[in-house]
């Protein structure tokens, strides 16, 4: 065994972080300057799910699936945001679902099998951490899960799960399409992202994130399978943040925005810690992930270098 080392696999925070398409930017002020006061005392403003952060069951329940009230921060065990991890190298195309099909080979890529994955942090590396910013290409046309990769996730036992991208569910899943509280937002050509996306890949890919267009072409008794037990539970369409929804409902924790020096450990295997803020009543929080990995198990490759917060 190697000399163990740590890699942060968060992104830099500072007040022109990208941030979600309806949050404001963090307000940070100084109270104290040295100058003037002798020490640096600054204060902030921020909305929680800014950054690489956690999200915590509250966030997009009232209730778990189990009928309980649905956890707050503090409530929070923190060995759910500490433990044994993989990094699954996933390809799947731009813009597209990550499917059960996607999961399955990129376990298999990494040497190991579904039966390992019991109690196992999964960090999915789709390529979308390399895009960040406060753009398009990073928030309207990243890749992303859904309510096949929730379901899997539960199948397969995983205890967290951590997302280089936007969100735990693809954009279309959430109000930045026609889900939620809807944005609609428009894209690079003018048009909502929506008939962006039905252009690019047809009805009936997109189907997947609007209840009523996938009951017409695959009928409800097929929707219910993949998407009722989030209606029942969760009392909300199925179609908005299955992923979210499947996996805090079912007691699976979750990171957004993973990146950092991601490139590091794809494929391998490690240790991992990232912990929320002891909270009390907190729907989320910015966490600083880090992983611990043997030296000698490095993917060699530059270590990242953003162009802000350098000076």
């Amino acid at each position: 065994m190697g000399k163990k080392v740590l890699v942060d696999l968060s992104h830099p925070f500072g007040p022109n972080m990208p941030v979600w398409p309806y949050f404001k930017k963090p307000d940070i002020d100084t109270v104290h300057g040295i100058a003037k006061s002798g020490v640096l005392t600054q204060s902030l403003k921020i909305v929680m799910h800014c950054g690489t952060h956690a999200d915590s069951p509250r966030h997009v329940m009232d209730k778990e699936f189990n009928g309980e009230r649905a956890r707050y921060t503090h409530e929070m065990e923190l060995d759910e945001y500490y433990g044994d991890a993989v990094c699954l190298d996933i390809k799947t195309k731009v813009w597209g679902l990550i499917t059960a099909a996607d999961l399955d080979d990129a376990v298999a890529r990494a040497g190991m099998t579904n039966d390992e994955l019991e109690g196992v942090i999964v960090i999915l590396r789709t390529g979308m951490h390399l895009n960040w910013d406060d753009s398009k290409d990073y928030f309207h046309y990243a890749t992303g899960c859904g309510v096949e990769a929730g379901h899997w996730f539960v199948k397969n036992k995983v205890k967290t799960v951590g997302m280089d991208q936007q969100a735990l569910d693809h954009p279309l899943h959430t109000s930045m399409g026609r889900n939620g509280i809807p944005m609609d937002l428009v894209g690079k050509s003018g048009s909502p992202i929506v008939e962006e996306f039905i252009q690019k890949f047809g009805e009936d890919e997109y189907a997947w994130f609007e209840k009523d267009r996938f009951i017409k072409l695959h009928g409800e008794s097929a929707y219910m399978d993949l998407y009722g037990e989030i209606e029942e539970k969760a009392g909300t369409a199925g179609t908005w943040e299955p992923c979210h929804k499947l996996m805090l409902g079912n007691g699976i924790t979750g990171w957004e925005n993973v990146g950092g020096d991601l490139e590091k450990v794809v494929g391998k295997r490690f240790k991992i810690m990232g912990f929320p803020i002891r909270w009390v009543e907190g729907d989320g929080s910015m966490v600083r992930l880090v992983a611990e990995i043997d030296e000698e198990d490095l993917n060699d490759v530059p270590t990242r270098v953003y162009p802000y917060g350098d000076h």
